[in-house]
């Protein structure tokens, strides 16, 4: 074993910033240069003995992330409510991973990686190597007995959790890491196979990160022809108490992989935000070279972004300035209740949920990623993202569509989110309610050619039929993998309790593959969604895209949606060889009510046919107005006040729903009629205000009547209030 001392870094430089749209609150970004303070080549991972991880469950005390930039609790903008069609996938292989008495932390970081062959699942303590059947090859082994060989470092004596375990699909190799430890001084464990037999050796290494605890790490595989890197991310804690900030590096994969003694790390610290993700490549085909590997954060209502591109050869690198993306509103998820205890499981919502999942298109690059949100019946669900650029070293990343999975009152959390080859994408979690649904491993998913924003019905992997009843934290995180084997099958791994107990978890592994990702040639449709005014023109732009090197023409058509009257809708062109794209022009009658339409596009290539839903919402303009802007009423009495709603484009009337804002105690409302049809000429209600002896005297301003169609759009009339 080779025992390198840290050196001091050797480059640390201001990185320049123009910072968008968000001011930087962790201070100026700082390159810091490291290398390994040991080194050295673990025995075959098969020969290593196993032991008793912990002496019974231990809790892992997780350091508080301060709330760097508060989210504004909003109504969610992206929720589905309904169950969606049956979810056109089919479970493959199930099988009981490891457990609390495998390795006796709580919680337990379940996380997997799938090569051709094996299944590695590593949990807070051990690691374990499967067959695709569910048969144990490498039984489970204390995660510190694969760093023994680094004599006199922490990595070989403590088993220090928050554990990862990543394919390198381009090397065919294995990456495994832990934390060095839990007190001072820290350090992270890396160990990358020298083989692609998970059970065989492995290079070493132990990184120093002195009196910072580098909690929360997160891996990822960024493989680019020149300066690859195995990337990560950490939330640093002075004295392993007080937040300090996010850190970001990349690792030179390409020195790791061949084993030499001092590889280099370049990390980026005083970065905005907490608790990043960094872009993990799945699929056969890597980034273009020379582009810069993506993090990404949850950051108040947005987004946040970061690139990093490392030069290893030179030990220096370049931040891009922080920027956000956008999304749709939502509010941080509560804990999840369980049946027959109030101990509530942590939703961990103030941060992304591992892992964000990057897939390289013929025309696009796409990410996706997922969180715990509130729903609107009190309970949670998986917000999700698909973030989307043209193909570039440039990339400009937009969120492409989101949505919020929460079919009904049960309480949906913990995710992973992963996409095949063919655009599907896969959503993992766990799920329960307070009365009958004990914490459970389910999923959901989509194919390209449903509405933008929703999924399908979702499966089981396992029911549980026990609650956690001593302990909060759950999981901490989760993983959904992609079968290098097909770049179809999906593999999901998540805890479970078999038996209600304090802190008896199992872990379950399960496979499912949707039915129409093939590896033969073929192609898949999609489109953009879009939101049109009556009587005007609007676009979708719907895409076809060539899978396993299909090359023959296509042809599209489509037909407006019923109730659009004499609509003309249109697509150019209307055939191509795929990957290309056609505009679908449309432009709703002014028959037509406002609201949600779905459009069929249908392509046809010899005897293969598929279709993409475009999801549409047509507006119309309307407005409110009543027939006095002030109203008097004496306690004990009433009054009333005409409202008229008006359509202004003078078609078709369509229903509006009014409703009250700004009333003081005592005073109460109703209309004679709701919904109210906005008509060019204006569809008439009565408002009715009744005022009780509890009302005080006075004059009340800032009251308003709002109306709201069918597409979501408002109108207001503000109108006052004098109690007599």
């Amino acid at each position: 074993m080779m025992d390198v001392p840290r050196m001091k870094p050797i480059l640390k430089a201001l990185a320049l910033a123009a910072y968008a749209l968000i001011p930087l609150l962790a201070g100026a970004q700082t390159l810091t240069v490291t290398y390994p303070t040991h080194q050295s080549v673990s025995p075959r991972m098969s020969q290593l003995k196993g032991a008793p991880m912990v002496s019974g469950p231990t809790v892992i005390h997780r350091p508080a992330v301060p709330d760097l930039a508060p989210n504004q609790p909003r109504p969610d903008g992206a929720q589905q409510t309904s169950t969606g069609t049956a979810l056109s996938a089919t479970a493959g292989a199930g099988f009981d991973g490891m457990s609390v008495y495998n390795g006796g932390y709580i919680p337990s970081d379940n996380n997997i990686a799938v090569g051709p062959s094996h299944v590695v699942e590593v949990v807070n303590a051990a690691f374990a190597v499967y067959s695709k059947t569910g048969t144990q090859l490498v039984a489970p082994v204390p995660m510190k007995n694969l760093w023994a060989s680094l004599t006199g470092s922490a990595c070989a004596a403590n088993n220090g959790g928050d554990v990862v375990v990543q394919y390198d699909r381009q090397a065919d190799r294995w990456l495994v890491t832990q934390l060095g430890s839990l007190s001072s001084p820290y350090s992270e464990c890396i160990a990358v196979s020298q083989t692609a037999d998970p059970g065989g050796a492995y290079n070493l290494y132990s990184y120093s990160f002195g009196t910072d605890l580098n909690d929360y790490p997160k891996w990822s595989v960024w493989p680019t022809a020149t300066n690859s890197a195995y990337l990560a991310t950490y939330n640093l804690f002075a004295n392993g108490s007080t937040f300090k900030s996010a850190e970001i590096c990349a690792y030179d994969r390409a020195a790791m992989l061949a084993g030499a003694s001092n590889p280099t790390s370049l990390c980026y610290t005083g970065i905005t935000g907490a608790s990043y993700l960094p872009a993990d490549l799945d699929g056969a085909t890597p980034p273009l070279d020379g582009t810069p590997a993506y993090f990404v954060d949850l950051y108040g209502s947005n987004l946040g972004v970061y690139s990093l591109t490392p030069n290893f050869a030179s030990k220096t690198a370049s931040l891009s300035p922080f920027s956000t993306l956008g999304v749709a509103g939502y509010t941080s998820a509560s804990s999840s209740p369980q049946p027959g205890t109030t101990e509530a499981l942590d939703s961990l919502s103030d941060r992304l949920m591992y892992r964000l999942a990057f897939r390289m298109f013929s025309d696009h690059e796409a990410m996706v990623v997922n969180h715990s949100v509130a729903a609107s019946a009190g309970n949670s669900g998986v917000r999700w993202y698909e973030l989307r650029s043209p193909v570039s070293t440039t990339a400009q990343f937009s969120v492409y569509q989101q949505g919020t999975y929460a079919p009904d009152s049960s309480y949906r959390w913990m995710g992973s989110a992963a996409m095949d080859q063919a655009g599907n994408i896969a959503l993992g979690y766990s799920v329960s309610n307070a009365s009958s649904v004990y914490p459970s491993i389910r999923y959901t998913g989509r194919v390209p050619s449903d509405a933008a924003g929703t999924m399908q019905a979702e499966n089981s992997i396992i029911s549980g039929a026990g609650s956690q009843t001593g302990y909060t934290r759950w999981g901490d995180y989760t993983s959904l993998r992609i079968d290098p084997g097909d770049d179809c099958t999906f593999w999901y791994v998540n805890e479970y309790f078999p038996v209600t107990s304090s802190a008896g978890w199992y872990t379950r592994i399960g496979s499912f593959k949707f039915n129409s990702c093939s590896t033969s040639a073929d192609f898949s449709m999609s489109a953009t969604a879009a939101r049109i005014q009556r009587n005007n023109p609007g676009s979708s732009t719907v895409t076809v895209t060539a899978l396993n090197g299909y090359a023959s023409s296509v042809s599209l058509t489509t037909a407006c949606p019923a109730g659009w009257g004499t609509a003309t809708c249109s697509l150019y062109p209307t055939s191509g060889t795929p990957t290309y794209s056609s505009s679908l022009s449309m432009a709703p009658s002014l028959s037509t009510l406002p609201g949600a339409y779905t459009e069929t596009v249908t392509g046809t290539g010899g005897s293969l046919t598929h279709s993409a839903n475009v999801a549409i919402t047509v507006t119309a303009p309307f407005a409110v107005a009543m027939g006095s802007t002030s109203v008097s009423v004496k306690i004990g009495s009433r009054n009333s006040v005409s409202v008229k709603a008006t359509n202004g484009d003078g078609g078709s009337g369509f229903p509006v729903t009014l409703s009250v804002s700004g009333l003081p105690k005592g005073v109460s409302a109703t209309f004679s009629t709701n919904p109210v049809s906005a008509t060019s000429g204006g569809g008439s209600a009565t408002l009715t205000l009744s005022v009780n002896r509890s009302a005080t005297k006075g004059t009340y301003s800032n009251l308003a009547v709002t109306g709201t169609d069918a597409a979501g759009d408002v109108a207001t009339a503000s109108f006052n209030l004098t109690i007599n």
